[in-house]
């Protein structure tokens, strides 16, 4: 199980933006240069980050992007998922109805307690944590 490129692309996106701080605007431009994604994809990406409220963007000469909120404010689960939408490994997670075996599998629990567990570690994880690890 993989989260996908889009997502991994906001993620060092925003870990990128913790980095500089919210003294100047950053060019999508020199976010894009400097994390190795592609200008066209970043664009969708910065969109989708300031619609869930995790950035802030602004146009035109001195125009860019910031962080909304503090580095300490902002999880690794809130940038997956307002990229690719709630984490569910297997549909059974979200709706047990959805499995032919109803209440006889033995898979959903554990399908149910990885999920879980996945979820509070993104949870838990803040970017201005994954910034003091380096």
């Amino acid at each position: 199980m993989q989260i996908t490129r889009q997502a991994d692309y906001a993620v060092r996106a925003v870990l990128y933006l913790s980095r500089v701080g919210n003294s100047q605007r950053s060019a999508t431009s020199t976010v894009a240069k400097e994390q190795r994604i592609p200008p066209s994809f970043l664009a969708k990406i910065i969109s989708q980050l300031s619609i869930a409220g995790l950035l802030h963007t602004s146009r035109g000469a001195r125009g860019g992007v910031t962080l909304a909120r503090d580095p300490k404010d902002i999880t690794l689960l809130e940038v997956v998922e307002a990229i690719d939408g709630p984490i569910m490994l297997n549909e059974c997670v979200g709706d047990n109805a959805t499995c032919t075996f109803d209440h006889d599998c033995p898979l959903r629990p554990v399908w149910c307690d990885a999920q879980e567990e996945l979820v509070t570690r993104l949870k838990g994880t803040t970017f201005a944590q994954l910034m003091s690890q380096n």
